[in-house]
Order: C-alpha cells, then structure tokens, then sequence
C-alpha cells in the first residue's frame, strides 16, 4: 500500500531517480566558458592530485563477477525504479569541459556496478542504488548489511548473488540476519528486498541495528519534512537530466532508487561498543559511532575475515558536516574521535575495509593511512574552524580562509565530493555558535525581496546591475555575477535578461564544482531560472515508515502544520484511544496543538478509537475522514464535525516552493 502524501516525501530523502524531464522541452544548457575549461584544466594540478594514480580504478574494479543483463530495475507495475546504466555516458572517457575533473573521476568510479567478490565469505552489490548491499556468508545462510534503498533494488541484488554464486543443488541460502549499520533510509529502506516480516517474526531473520535505530529513522525529516523534500531537489537532481552537461551523480554514488521504501523494526539492539554477536557462525564485533554521519550509527569488525565495515564513517570522500537538503548539523569531534577509535581497536589487525558506498581497500598499512588521514581531516576541519571563530572571524570569511595541509588535501579519497571544506567549515561554526555572526547590522536585517528592490534602486536600476554582471561575467567572476543578479530576480523575478545570465553564471559555477551536490545545486538553479520550476513527480511514501511513527512525533506534526489564522479563536478537544487502550488528550488554544500521553481531557469534543496508522492517514489528511469513518478504519464517539473542523484547520504544504526566486 503507497500513500500519496507529498509533505513526507523528505522522510524518505527525496532523492528519487527519473529520467531527463527537467531536459524535455526546455532550454538546452549551455557550453563551458573559456574560464571553465581553464579552471577545470588546472584543478587537478592546483590540488597536487595525482591523476595517473590508477589504484581506485583497480580496487573499484577488483573481485567483478556479474551484473544485471537488463539494466532496468523495475517495479511490479513495470516502471523501472532504477537504470544501473544511467551513468555510463562516464566510462572510458576523459572528462568533458563541462564537468571538474575529479568529480568526473569519482563519477566514473560509482558508474562501475554490479556483484562484487571482496573476499572469500564477502560480496557487495554496488551501483545499484545510492549505496551498497554487503553480503556475508555464514555455515548456512548469509548475513545482509544495509538493503539498498527499495525494496526492487535489494531484491534484484540478492537475485543477483544467487545466480552467480550458489549452486542448484545446494539451493539458495536463507537470510540469515539484516543489519542496518544506520539511521537513513538509503541503508534500510530496501529490507523487505531480501527478508519477510513472517521470517523475521518466526525468528528465521534477525534484524540488528543501533540504538536509537527505528526513531531516528523515521524521525530525521519530519518536522521540516516538506521544505527538505523541496531542497533535495536542487541537491540530488532527482528529476534533472543525466550527462556532461546535467547531473553526473552525487559523489556519495550515483543517484537513489525510486521504488518501494520498506522497514522491519529490529529484534536485536546494540547499545554499547565492544557487543558481539555470532550469527550462523560469524561473529560481529560492534563499534557505536552515534552523533557522527548518522545519529544512530554503528561499525563492526569480523574476525574471522579480518574486514572492518566503516559503515559511512569512512568513505572516498569527505562527507557532509551538514547536509544541503536541510538538517541538524553533524559533530566533527565525533566524527574524527569515531575514526581513532576504530584505528586502536581495529587498524592492526583489519585486512580489508569496506563502506556501505563507494569501493573496498585492502592491505594494512593502506587502511591505517586511510583511516588516520580521514581522522585527521575531520580533526583538522573541527580545530581549525575554532582557531578562526576564537579570532573573531566569521562563517564566510572562515569559509575562505580554511585550506586542507597538503598531504590531506591530495588524497583522492577526502577530496570534497559530497561534502565540502566550504560548507562543513560553515557547519562547524553554527553547531558552535549559531545563525548569528555577531554583526548587529545582520541581527534585524530585511527580507530577501525588500532588501534586493532597495539594492537595485541604489545601484541605479537594474540595467546598471546588468551592465555590471555582464562585465564580471566576461571575465569569468560567476560568484559577483550571480551574487549581483540574485538582487536583480528578487526585486523583479519577471527580469528575464536578468534571469537568463545569472543561470549562465550558476551552469558555469556547477561545471566547476568538485561536489556532486554543489554541482547540482547550481545546474538546478540555473534551469529553474530559464524554464520555471522543475517538480519532482515522485511523492509516495510508504506505510512501512508511517506506522513507524511515534505518537509524538505524528502529534508534533499536527502541531507544526496547524494554521494560526485558521485555527484562531477556536477551542477544540480531542481524546484519541489507540489500539493498545492507550488514551492520548489533544486540543487547540491560543492558535497551538497540545497533547499529553496517558492523560485525556475532561471533556472532549470527540474521542476517537482507532490503531496508530489509521489515525495517522487521516491526521496527515492522507485519508478523508468520511472514507475513514465509511470504512470503519476509526470510531468516533460524539462530534465528529468538531473534528473535521480541526483537519480543516490544518495546511497541507506545498512541496513545489521558490528557492531561486520569490
């Protein structure tokens, strides 16, 4: 069963894969400047990058054994939900001018697909999905880290292992365990891919995951789900065409499956480092890494392979302190203090390191100096940001300021291609110190549009500001152009001279970008600018994740999606009796939603009976209530017009909004 709701679709990353619609009917982007073809000709250099170190290209390769014959990955009404081939427009060629050559390196890396034999025991399915499915193989059946996103994705892969590696007289060993390494959706979501809940309830599969695990998961997006939903638009280009000239991946992989997002609660929590368990004869030592790429995360090592899964702690890349979708900002000092951990614990005795992205590593001293200059950056990243904020500096200056030592910044694995020194250094100083950079003239300042009408009347109207961006744009400063231009469209989004060279300042910007994300930001600015707004069709959402939801959190939704005008002078009360005979109170006073668990109110408008899920559908209006009563998906005792009132009362956001314009 699939809701249409399209508010939520952030819980679920909103980072689908399509084909090229944002392409279809619009203006053609544009070629590289002469500007861009040198940037991107020096980059490599300016870097001290060694391009004819060819090693990635062995290990990404190292251990292929098979991939799908047909590349599209479909779903059961037969639309494909994922094109493992979508990115091979990368293979065997040398990087276009209109893509930065290491990103274009790392995107050729991600494009390569398929089953992969890491070591005897070990295998990974890679390019299928935004991550990997690690497969481990134990006296009888076989361990699943991290399902992929879809539920067709994961499946496929499995399928896939068992073509290639068992034999038809031993017949296909059963899943074993699943073990979700972390809290987001690209790590569990494809679970019921390579496992049943009838399995897991008869105790056939265990389900083993971090503590805190299934709250964060279905937690991380939902307060401010449909503005995130919006933004991952712009990061993951989800809708916006594939090639040199469109999205080449996200860095992290190559783009997100678009099928069905499942989740199994776990029967078995980690709580503390140091827990093993042995699962048909493999034993997982666990490490707890929370607050670092994930809240809820969590590394193992496995004896009797002498493999060290990272989870997405230690990837090639540096990953995101803060992530451009939108969200809480992650802890560098965990991060790094996770990375020494795993290096005393286990970097004298770990062989082979694998991630739940990219490609493994093998041999000792490889490994330690992978994890130690990881480490080492996110230490330095953290340390540094303090120096500069304790000298009075602020989040953009800083921003400007901060350069990786040379022997960090020339490894090709902590290059900035999901995250960015930039912005992680700008992340590090709002954990810190907040929005503010201590300037009065920014405690107060004007909004967007009044301030960009008062610029342009101040520089002497917009043809001048024009004038000026052209110049800057001649000489290949896209950041002034564009910094200019943003004033011109919000003073007068309708400017479409305006509109026209800031996207060519943005398409230049994102040619030039190393980041996957940031190359997508500006692509996807830079085509709503000429063509309108790019939507993102895809908004269905699981029942898996809603009845996941804690009564707080839908409760906490309610409340942030009540409308104060709507809501004013009302005086509404509610009880709701879950399917446990649990009672919960909730009203609405003074234009606010509150709630207690346990506790009803005295007298009440309406009590409603119903389970946990089907009072969510109609909460989040995903039902209508009449259909609701109609089916008998809930009771209502007394007026249950009083509480349609309080549905009516409640927005059902927009998840197309402006961002580059008003």
């Amino acid at each position: 069963m699939k809701i249409k709701i399209n508010y939520f679709a952030a819980m679920l990353l909103a980072m689908f894969a399509g084909g090229g619609i944002g392409a279809q009917g619009a203006e053609q982007p544009k070629k590289a400047t002469s500007h861009t073809i040198e940037y991107n000709k020096k980059f490599l250099g300016a870097h001290g990058l060694d391009e004819n170190d060819k090693q990635d290209f062995q290990d990404a390769e190292k251990g292929f054994m098979a991939t799908l014959k047909d590349p599209n990955i479909k779903n059961k009404e037969g639309r494909t939900v994922f094109d493992i081939s979508a990115f091979d427009f990368t293979k065997d060629k040398p990087a276009p001018d209109t893509v930065n050559p290491s990103l274009w390196r790392v995107s050729q890396l991600n494009a390569k697909s398929g089953l992969f034999k890491v070591m005897d025991g070990i295998y990974q399915i890679r390019g299928f999905d935004l991550s990997n499915m690690t497969i481990i193989e134990g006296k009888e059946g076989i361990i699943i880290i991290d399902p992929l996103i879809s539920e067709e994705t994961a499946k496929a892969g499995l399928d896939l292992y068992y073509r290639e590696v068992e034999q038809p007289e031993t017949g296909k060993r059963p899943v074993k365990a699943v073990v979700y390494t972390h809290s987001h959706v690209d790590h569990f979501g494809g679970v019921k891919g390579v496992a049943t809940e009838q399995d897991v309830k008869s105790g056939k599969t265990q389900i083993l995951a971090p503590e805190g695990f299934l709250k964060e998961a279905v937690s991380e997006n939902v307060y401010a789900g449909n503005a995130m939903g919006r933004r991952s638009t712009y990061m993951y280009a989800a809708p916006f065409h594939k090639g040199p000239e469109g999205t080449v991946g996200s860095g992290l992989g190559t783009a997100s499956s678009s099928g069905t997002i499942t989740v199994i609660p776990p029967t078995d929590t980690i709580t503390k480092t140091g827990e093993t368990r042995t699962i048909d004869g493999v034993e997982m030592e666990f490490m707890m890494a929370p607050g670092t790429e994930a809240p809820s995360e969590m590394l193992m090592y496995l004896p009797q392979f002498k493999a060290l899964c990272s989870a997405e702690d230690a990837t090639h890349t540096m990953h995101n302190l803060y992530t451009l979708r939108g969200a809480k900002v992650r802890d560098a000092s965990n991060w790094w203090k996770a990375l020494d951990e795993a290096i005393q614990r286990y970097g004298d005795k770990t062989e082979v390191l694998f991630a739940q992205h990219h490609w493994p590593r093998w041999e000792k001293e490889r490994i330690s100096q992978f994890l130690a200059k990881e480490r080492n950056g996110y230490k330095y990243m953290h340390d540094r940001t303090l120096n500069l904020i304790n000298k009075g500096y602020t989040p953009v200056e800083i921003a400007e300021m901060i350069k990786l030592p040379p022997e960090i910044d020339k490894q090709w694995y902590f290059r900035g291609y999901y995250g960015t020194l930039n912005h992680n250094a700008k992340a590090i100083y709002q954990r810190y110190m907040g929005w503010y950079d201590g300037n009065p003239a920014n405690l107060y300042a004007l909004p967007p549009v009044e301030a960009a009408r008062r610029y342009v009347e101040l520089a002497g109207g917009a043809d001048k500001m024009i004038d000026n961006a052209q110049k800057a744009f001649d000489k290949g400063d896209y950041r002034w152009t564009a910094e200019v231009l943003k004033h011109v469209v919000f003073a007068d989004p309708q400017n479409s001279k305006a509109r026209n060279l800031a996207a060519d300042a943005l398409e230049q910007l994102g040619y030039q970008a190393e980041s996957g994300p940031w190359r997508n930001e500006f692509l996807v600015g830079a085509y709503e600018l000429r063509n309108g707004l790019l939507k993102n069709p895809l908004d269905l959402v699981s029942t898996d994740i809603l009845s996941n939801l804690t009564p707080e959190m839908l409760f906490d939704y309610m409340g942030i999606s009540l409308n104060a005008e709507k809501s004013k002078g009302k005086k509404l009360a509610f009880n709701w009796i879950d399917q446990n005979g649990k009672p919960y109170g909730f009203w609405v006073e003074d234009e606010v939603l509150m709630y207690r668990e346990g506790k009803p109110v005295e007298h009440p408008d309406a009590v409603i009976t119903g389970d946990k899920l089907n009072f969510t559908l109609i909460a989040m209006q995903a039902v209508p209530l009449k259909e609701a009563l109609d089916k008998g998906m809930i009771k209502i005792e007394g007026n249950a017009d009083k509480f349609q009132e309080l549905i009516g009362c409640m927005d059902k956001f927009n998840g197309n909004f402006n961002i580059i314009e008003p």
